[in-house]
């Protein structure tokens, strides 16, 4: 039995010792997906109640009262890197809810110029390939309804592929794990926490592919990178609440506070934790208009006299919803207030009542 124990123990400790904790892996899974909550800087872990509720937080499919599919696009470094997104998520009854969603974010057509000069030094354009980069997530979700009114749980279990040419390949899984409380006054809560577990990546590396690379630049010979990475948990905390003026106009105002736990350069910033404020608001008209603000990514950057600035990622966003049909647009970053870029972003929305 000591034995057993101690080949258990050595396993786990060459394991652990071969996985790269990094700050910013699968970095792609949080983008954030539909155009109306990017309108509003993410911030909708308290009060997302629709098929995309998957993704910001899996509570909010109970709210669900028929089938929905949602669709988004966006574009990122001047069309060089696309960003697509499909969802779809029903009820099962009346205490629980299921989804499923794909994520796919690619640069695609990249010229590979690593055997452009042959080996008599002279350069052949013929040598020149072309690949492609992508990262898929798939989602799958599920809600329920615990047995305190208002109060309600979801799971996501997160399958991540990524892909860089005939050059790696990597699996990933990881757990989410959220939660929704709804008063009677239209107050909401809610908690978001992602890579419960830590997801877990492990990359398998063509090594015939990586010789033909290693000296690609001469002097700069190219070592082996690691094979396996973990990310570390992110927690997301939200409240809202909804305004209603002469039943016409609705307002919803939400606050999020997103936590890594990791130093960086969040405006709040400890060796165990940073958070970074998120601010959104909502304005409705006859529940068939939408005009949407938000401010987030707050960051401490580095000026080039050492001292810090204070910046911001504003956006905007506009929706129109009728029978069961939702368009929205979102303008993230308006004016180029922070490092990331701008980009424009729509979504759609079917709830298959239509149909009915």
């Amino acid at each position: 039995m000591k034995v057993y124990l101690v080949t258990i123990c050595s396993f786990l400790t060459l394991l652990l010792s071969s996985q790269t904790t990094r700050k910013y892996s699968n970095e792609f899974m949080n983008i954030g997906v539909d155009a109306a909550a990017l309108g509003m800087s993410s911030a909708v872990t308290s009060h997302s109640s629709d098929v995309n509720s998957g993704y910001w937080n899996p509570a909010g499919l109970l709210a669900l009262e028929d089938n929905q599919l949602a669709l988004m696009h966006s574009s990122y470094f001047a069309n060089i890197a696309n960003y697509d997104y499909v969802a779809y998520a029903m009820p099962l009854d009346d205490r629980s809810a299921v989804g499923v969603s794909l994520i796919r974010f690619a640069v695609d057509d990249i010229l590979n110029t690593t055997q452009l000069i042959d080996d008599q030094g002279n350069i052949n354009y013929d040598r020149i390939s072309l690949f492609s980069t992508a990262d898929y997530g798939l989602t799958f979700s599920y809600a329920r309804a615990l047995p305190v009114e208002g109060l309600n749980y979801g799971v996501n279990a997160k399958v991540i592929r990524r892909i860089i040419g005939d050059f790696a390949s990597s699996w990933g899984f990881g757990l989410d794990l959220g939660i929704q409380f709804k008063t009677g006054n239209d107050w909401k809560f809610g908690v978001m926490a992602r890579d419960i577990t830590t997801t877990f990546n492990a990359w398998a590396i063509d090594e015939d592919e990586f010789e033909t690379i290693r000296n690609a630049i001469e002097g700069q010979n190219q070592e082996l990178p690691e094979t396996t990475e973990i990310t570390i948990p992110k927690l997301h905390l939200g409240i809202s609440k909804l305004l209603t003026f002469n039943y016409d106009y609705k307002l919803l105002t939400a606050v999020n506070l997103n936590v890594r736990f990791e130093e960086n350069n969040d405006v709040i910033s400890t060796s165990f934790a940073s958070i970074n404020p998120a601010l959104g608001f909502e304005f409705a008209y006859i529940d068939m208009v939408y005009l949407r603000a938000g401010m987030g990514n707050f960051q401490n950057e580095l000026q080039i006299d050492n001292s810090e600035q204070l910046t911001f990622q504003p956006s905007f966003g506009v929706g129109f919803q009728y029978n069961g049909i939702q368009i929205d647009y979102a303008f993230t970053d308006i004016g180029d207030q922070s490092v990331a870029l701008y980009s424009n972003v729509f979504s759609l929305k079917l709830d298959f009542s239509i149909f009915r």
